[in-house]
């Protein structure tokens, strides 16, 4: 990471957007925004951008499992495989 680079303030932003969002975009960096010297808000590139969405997803779901083994709330295999075979059974007599 190139501190120089990666870090610009919000005038930058300002007058440089459109270079700015195309480094970005090819070189697939982040780039903090600053606003009196604090940072404020991170341009990235739109594919970096889903992946973390979908990080964030899958992190809340093995949170949401931990919550429910945690609260016993869990069903052993054979439950699980018996659950799904009756689905599927009436499924297949809904047709």
């Amino acid at each position: 990471m190139k501190l120089e680079e990666d870090i610009r303030p919000v005038t930058y932003l300002k007058n440089n957007a459109s270079q700015l969002v195309r480094d970005v975009s090819e070189r697939g960096r982040t780039v903090t925004i600053t606003q009196n010297g604090k940072a404020k808000a991170v341009l990235v590139d739109v594919a970096t951008y889903d992946r973390w969405k979908k990080a964030a997803l899958l992190m809340k779901i093995i949170a949401q499992g931990e919550a429910d083994v945690a609260a016993g709330r869990t069903l052993s295999a054979k439950q699980v495989f018996e659950r799904a075979e009756r689905a599927i059974e009436r499924a297949a007599s809904d047709e």
